[in-house]
């Protein structure tokens, strides 16, 4: 084997995909698992569509479980969307039902891009591309180390006809638009509300009606949907998060 033929492999190959994604139908900000969700579906229609993850895994929250117990639970709807994906799950007791959570992951990953979506991990989303009628067109882009190092290093931008927000508790692409442009989400403040204290029922019932377009061209999906909407957290239910990624996928497919 050659060392440079293998750098060469690499370097090659990533960059024809990561030129390719430059234009995309849907970009997606976040590879948890209501992002991962939202992209297989969209790909699975033929719709180009790409995740951009800033660390270095993806999963989200979902791998470590609760308090790294790796095990999560889903309710009756939520299982059907397992069933789908093939990820194995066992009845604790009626109505809650538990799969591993690495499986889970692994799962939805390899599906996602089996369906034809393209994820890139370790690059940060650090804005979006807004024109003249206000309506977001894409994201601006940097590597995740050149953020953490705090460098000065300008981004790279791509272009996409949907965005969605899937950066979990944090909401990030939503509040670079509340920092950049104010209170114009579609929220009762226009702004990121907040997510309020952990109450399961509420927040999984809530999460599936705060999936949808929070200002033109940026759908909020996961866990980013409730905290802009200010609807409480669910903690290690997981059901409503990939419903969520479901809907959301339904929704960009609408706009496009």
């Amino acid at each position: 084997m050659d060392d440079i033929k293998i750098s060469r492999a690499i370097a090659d190959s990533f960059m024809k995909d990561f030129l390719d994604s430059m234009e995309m139908d849907v970009a997606i900000a976040g590879a948890g698992p209501s992002g991962m969700v939202a992209a297989y579906y969209l790909a699975k229609k033929g719709i180009k569509t790409v995740i951009f993850e800033r660390g270095l895994r993806v999963g989200g929250g979902m791998p470590g479980g609760g308090m790294m117990f790796n095990r999560i639970v889903f309710q009756e709807e939520g299982k059907t969307i397992l069933n789908e994906f093939g990820i194995r799950s066992s009845e604790y007791e009626p109505g809650y039902h538990i799969a591993d959570s690495i499986e889970t992951v692994s799962t939805i990953c390899s599906k996602a891009i089996q369906a034809g979506a393209k994820i890139f991990n370790l690059i940060s989303v650090e804005d979006v591309l807004i024109r003249k009628d206000e309506r977001i067109i894409g994201l601006v882009l940097n590597w995740s180390a050149v953020t953490m190092a705090n460098l000065h290093v300008d981004p790279l931008s791509v272009r996409a006809n949907a965005v969605i927000d899937a950066t979990g508790h944090a909401a990030e692409i939503c509040r670079v638009v509340t920092r950049k442009l104010g209170p114009k989400l579609n929220t009762a403040t226009g702004e990121v509300i907040g997510e309020k204290s952990m109450l399961a029922e509420v927040g999984e019932k809530d999460l599936i009606d705060n999936t949808r377009e929070v200002y033109p061209g940026l759908l909020v999906t996961g866990m980013a949907a409730n905290a802009v909407y200010g609807s409480p957290r669910m903690g290690a239910i997981f059901g409503g998060m990939l419903l969520s990624g479901k809907k959301a996928a339904e929704v960009a497919a609408g706009s496009l």
